[in-house]
């Protein structure tokens, strides 16, 4: 697996439920199922469409989060970007080491609009 992750959270690090409104993203790079960076951006204001353009433009190639309208997936889709919602509360680390080890969870999109 060589994927680049991003992840909103809050301050504490912790996966933050609402992706739009979110004060950082974290962005792990995976190469061959290992960690090789963490990163913390500061995205742009939000405007809809910005942030799935920004984090394509990023390197981003899939997106963790606990909700998220439908609309911002469709355009995540058309920039390339793959996105998993429904995750559970967890460090952006913990949220990509279970996603590689396929030990977590995706529930139901919390977020409809």
């Amino acid at each position: 697996m060589n994927n680049t992750f991003a992840i909103p959270v809050n301050d504490q690090g912790i996966l933050d439920a609402h992706f739009g409104h979110c004060k950082f993203f974290m962005q792990i790079r995976v190469t061959d199922n290992q960690i090789m960076s963490v990163e913390k951006l500061t995205p742009p204001p939000h405007e809809p469409g910005v942030l799935p353009r920004w984090l394509a433009e990023q390197g981003t190639t899939d997106v963790i989060a606990g909700g998220m309208g439908q609309r911002a997936i469709q355009i995540f889709n058309q920039h390339g970007v793959n996105v998993f919602v429904g995750a559970p509360q967890g460090t952006a680390e913990e949220l990509v080491e279970g996603f590689m080890n396929e030990t977590i969870a995706f529930a139901a999109n919390y977020c409809d609009h």
